[in-house]
């Protein structure tokens, strides 16, 4: 599905053309379709097409669309001749994070592409040969007739390429020093923030502002802020890419959820008549709420007036019945019974009463996803006597440091040592182990013991979790996944197998409650590609037509990396403070993510002071609206399927 800008007040808002569909599989589609178009088109006239290229997840769906073209259409790449925005400095081309690399895996592998057609700045150059060749490469550019379509994502930053905050709008290709909020995004990619290059090569504003069409892609919860401020705010050097709002031809293409702060999206109703549904109303209210700094039941018919909302009356009365309904909606989220209550009323209630206990399977994508975004609910679910399993869907294994694993490795030689067993193979293990982190290179693939050390050292804690919680052993499920099993940042894509795992496990413990991970902050991380494992697990199990699957409700959670909107949240789960402290000594099991965590993210709080803040921030806008006043709260949204 494609939506489209349908008033002259949206138009005028959005200083940017802008496309949202509703997954980014449809958007990399269309814009794949739009290269290929263009390349077929300049091979009929006997022309090359030139194309500016992208790298990092964003693009990677719009290249596996042009590989399948031309492995089925036909489409060929003889004509096409290429230019990458940047690189790291200094790198070499077959490192795991060279942009060389990336490509050449991504696209010029598989396509028909004449290899001296093929342009990507040099991160192998001295330091003093930088100049020269950034010159070289801007001619090189012009002699190939100039960019036709240019294709870019968008860092959090704003800076598209490497074209950092301060960038000039007239800026060409250049050596440029990397801003640290970009250096931590990489952090994953390099296996640590230390290891990432602090400089890179990129094509600069003026050069990509140059290209005759320009498509820029964002997808995810996490790029949706900085999408807002770019199509919406005035331009200016601390958000590189609002200078693309000078540019004659450019298109911004957005999934839903990187379009979620757009006014046309967020708050529709100030900028065209909308269609009150009743999430709209609530979204409204909630809204209106926070402007004004009032209780929903005490809202006016002024306030909805003065603040874009008279509509809203028009189509549903006074301010009094729009209060009362939003009210009840909003305090009928409110449950201490995650599990729903035995022998109670479950008409107004967000679960159902029976059957009581339940069997539950809690779906977490790594080993402290459950405890983190979910934990009070966790042991809300234990404690209440429901059948609770938790399914780890990955190892997690490469987040945890190379020190962790020499020590574990040390730990099995002497405790092998004090019982009495016999010593040398582990000796000999610990020996080969060390030999490797000794010698290992930063960004490195971990050798397969190194793999297995910490996957053990993760699953672990897991289970420490999980007896803190409540929950046996027995129904800790280790799946292993095998899209995960890399050993590096970059996954495989979703199988047969990792989708089958999944629904054996289902039609195993026949559950009446799955939760599962809805945190989606990066469209092609593990929470992405777990949820859809899951997804389509239980689809395929409903197709089949058995009987337990009817019977059976999905909760999505959040809470790692953000939280469900008040107004979106369709079950809240209310924490006492002595649960929150169960939950924070839960989440403390898992010490390979204490204290310093491989990946944290742009984030300095610990995991477990970032759970506690959100759960805290809802409670209070809970309060705020005029409910009940909670220590904190979690927060889940039914998936129907």
């Amino acid at each position: 599905m494609q939506i489209q800008p349908d008033s002259q007040e949206l138009r005028r808002r959005e200083r940017i053309p802008t496309r949202m569909f509703s997954s980014s599989v449809d958007a990399s589609k269309a814009v794949a379709q739009e290269i290929a178009d263009l390349i077929r088109e300049k091979a009929t006239i006997g022309k090359n097409a030139v194309l500016g290229l992208a790298t990092g997840s964003t693009p990677t769906r719009v290249y596996d669309e042009l590989v399948r073209m031309h492995k089925e259409e036909g489409l060929s790449f003889r004509n096409v001749i290429t230019f990458n925005l940047d690189e790291y400095f200094p790198i070499e081309p077959d490192a795991l994070q060279s942009y060389v690399r990336f490509m050449n895996e991504h696209l010029f592998d598989h396509v028909d592409i004449k290899r001296e057609n093929v342009h990507i700045p040099d991160g192998r150059l001295a330091p003093s040969q930088v100049a020269a060749f950034c010159e070289h490469y801007e001619k090189e550019i012009v002699r190939a007739g100039g960019i036709d379509i240019q294709i870019l994502g968008i860092g959090r930053t704003g800076h598209i390429g490497f074209n950092e905050p301060g960038s000039g709008a007239d800026s060409r290709t250049r050596m440029i020093t990397l801003d640290r909020m970009t250096r931590i995004d990489a952090a994953s990619d390099f296996f640590a923030e230390d290891n990432v290059p602090r400089r890179a090569i990129t094509m600069g504003v003026g050069t990509i502002m140059a290209a005759r069409r320009i498509i820029l892609m964002a997808w995810g919860e996490g790029k949706a802020r900085i999408i807002q401020k770019t199509v919406e705010n005035d331009v200016s050097d601390s958000v590189p890419a609002t200078f693309l709002q000078r540019h004659f031809n450019t298109l911004f293409v957005l999934d839903e959820a990187a379009s979620a702060e757009l006014t046309r999206v967020k708050t529709p109703w100030l900028i065209t008549t909308c269609d009150w549904t009743e999430q709209r109303v609530r979204s409204a209210v909630v809204w209106l709420c926070q402007q004004v700094k009032k209780p929903i039941l005490k809202l006016s018919d002024e306030d909805y007036n003065e603040h874009g909302m008279g509509d809203l009356l028009t189509a549903r009365g006074t301010a009094y019945d729009i209060n009362i309904h939003v009210f009840n909606q909003l305090q009928r989220t409110i449950t201490g019974w995650p599990g729903g209550k035995p022998n109670a009323d479950d008409a107004n209630r967000p679960e159902r009463a029976k059957p009581f206990p339940k069997r539950v399977v809690l779906f977490s994508p790594h080993p402290d996803d459950d405890v983190i975004s979910m934990g009070g609910t966790f042991i809300r679910l234990a404690d209440q006597g429901h059948e609770v399993h938790v399914a780890y869907q990955t190892s997690g294994n490469i987040a945890v440091f190379d020190d962790d694993a020499i020590r574990f490795a040390d730990f099995v030689v002497e405790m092998n040592k004090h019982l009495g067993f016999n010593t040398k193979e582990s000796e000999k293990f610990y020996k080969k182990v060390l030999d490797f982190l000794h010698k290992k290179k930063p960004g490195q693939i971990d050798s397969q013991e190194v793999q297995e050390i910490k996957a053990l050292i993760r699953q672990g804690e897991a289970k420490a979790g999980c007896r803190a919680s409540g929950v046996p052993d027995s129904n800790a499920h280790f799946l292993n996944m095998p899209f995960y099993q890399t050993g590096t940042i970059k996954k495989n894509p979703l199988s047969e197998e990792d989708i089958k795992i999944v629904m054996d496990l289902l039609n195993k413990i026949k559950p009446h409650q799955i939760y599962a991970a809805g945190d989606l902050s990066d469209p092609h991380g593990t929470h992405r590609v777990c949820l859809a494992a899951i997804m389509e697990a239980v689809k395929r199990i409903k197709a089949s037509n058995v009987k337990w699957i009817n019977d059976c409700w999905v909760w999505l959670y959040r809470g790692a990396w953000q939280e469900w909107g008040v107004d979106q949240i369709e079950m809240a789960v209310p924490l006492s403070p002595q649960e929150v402290m169960r939950k924070r000594k839960a989440i403390f099991k898992h010490q390979s993510q204490k204290d310093a965590a491989m990946f944290p993210g742009s984030d300095k709080r610990e995991f477990w002071q970032r759970a506690e803040d959100r759960n805290r921030a809802t409670a209070e806008i809970y309060d705020g609206l005029g409910l009940a006043e909670y220590e904190a709260m979690e927060g889940f949204v039914r998936w129907h399927f």
